[in-house]
């Protein structure tokens, strides 16, 4: 049972009971995150994720590591581009002492220049290391290209010339004025009861003060543009993807079903024609991400320089076939399949639990039920897959981003400049 209590402050609590485990799942959530930097402070939502675990006025940042550690537990955060989020998962009599540690961290933090300095050479490391890691730097590569110059374009971790000058007031100034009670948002998953919970955090976050501002959206503006990042790699690591649709779009399910026919998996058109019938990759799949106001639709392949142009022209004529043949029934029926399955296989999870009531409430202001969710999937038709995939997924709409062993004539050449 899912179970809601806003305190006077606007910290707004989520729990669900899930009696027949031993566990519970806590998770703070804070409305903020990359696309609400400007310039001068790109990366700073991560910069501070981090600096939470490096010590409080009551805890060093080992005693931090220790705390549940000693028990069992775990203690994590992680920074998207709309929201930061510090979790933990612990036996459900340790309930309090993992909100103690996570309340410390966020109220305590002493946020010391020399921590700072030492955590700013971890971020620069961090950066590095994701260079170096071309099947994931593409994907930001692509977000860059379609997007330019909108913070949704931007990498989270930031940029390391920027990262280098940030400074304590700066990180103070920014905390003031989003780690406020109306952006938090308390979620709880497991053997729990929501009045005591209720109580208890009360307790902590009742007397938090400041006032959140509305968030204002400017949507990016698509590009189809083409990149081509020159690295030494041995793999040409390709994106290429169109504008989707927003999370709380009445077509969000059809898109995730023509991304699971398409892409979402080993028996999916892309994985099965491009890699088992003809082997020009190694890994091939599509993904759709979704924010507050946008979305992206994007295609990654990673294969020799040489499988670039027949792998695009594969991916575009799969595209085609879906907007003009449509899907068959067996495909759209192991699709709903797919997701239902994934859905509810996931909901065994009392993190996943957690997870699913923050990410909601921060993107829907309520929490939609997996019946709900089911009903969704089922509704969807035939006819309205057609009708997406023509109006969303045209090949004329496209950009491209590889992260590869390009020289000066980098991935314009031949083919590849005539199909994007």
């Amino acid at each position: 049972m899912i179970n809601r209590t806003v305190l006077g402050n606007g910290v707004t609590l989520l729990t669900e009971d899930i009696p027949h485990v031993h566990s519970v799942a806590l998770g703070v959530w804070v409305n903020v995150g990359s696309r609400d930097e400007d310039d001068r402070i790109a990366g700073i939502s991560h910069f501070v994720e981090h600096l939470m675990f490096k010590g409080t006025e009551n805890r060093t940042a080992k005693q931090i590591a220790e705390a549940l550690d000693a028990v069992g537990g775990q203690l994590n955060a992680f920074t998207t581009k709309e929201y930061t989020c510090y979790y933990a998962k612990v036996l459900d009599e340790h309930f309090e002492l993992a909100l103690d540690v996570l309340s410390d961290m966020l109220f305590n933090s002493k946020y010391d220049v020399n921590d700072m300095d030492r955590e700013r050479n971890v971020i620069l490391e961090e950066i590095k290391m994701y260079e170096d890691t071309p099947d994931e730097l593409v994907h930001d590569v692509f977000a860059n290209t379609i997007w330019q110059v909108h913070p949704l374009g931007r990498p989270i971790i930031g940029r390391a010339e920027v990262i280098r000058e940030m400074n304590r007031d700066t990180i103070l100034n920014f905390l003031g004025k989003y780690y406020v009670p109306g952006n938090i948002v308390v979620t709880a998953a497991g053997n729990l009861d929501h009045n005591n919970v209720a109580e208890i955090i009360s307790r902590v976050f009742g007397g938090l003060k400041g006032t959140s501002l509305p968030r204002l959206l400017v949507s990016p503006v698509a590009k189809k543009e083409i990149t081509c990042k020159a690295k030494e790699t041995e793999q040409v690591h390709l994106c290429v993807g169109t504008p989707g649709l927003p999370l709380d779009h009445s077509q969000i399910y059809v898109i995730q079903l023509v991304n699971t026919i398409l892409g979402g998996g080993l028996s999916s058109r892309l994985f099965q024609e491009i890699r088992e019938q003809r082997g020009l990759v190694y890994s091939v799949y599509s993904y759709h991400s979704s924010y507050h106001d946008a979305g992206l639709f994007c295609v990654y392949a990673g294969l020799s320089r040489e499988n670039m142009g027949p792998a695009l022209e594969l991916i575009f004529k799969e595209i085609k076939d879906i907007q003009k043949n449509g899907v068959t029934d067996k495909e759209l029926r192991r699709a709903k399949d797919q997701l239902k399955g994934n859905l509810l296989l996931s909901l065994e999870n009392v993190n996943t639990r957690m997870s699913r009531l923050g990410k909601s409430q921060l993107y829907l202001g309520k929490v939609v039920s997996p019946e709900e969710i089911v009903q969704k999937i089922e509704r969807v038709t035939a006819e309205e897959i057609i009708a997406l995939a023509g109006e969303k997924l045209d090949p004329n709409n496209f950009a491209l981003a590889s992260v590869g062993p390009w020289d000066d004539g980098g991935c314009l050449e031949g083919t590849v400049g005539k199909l994007i």
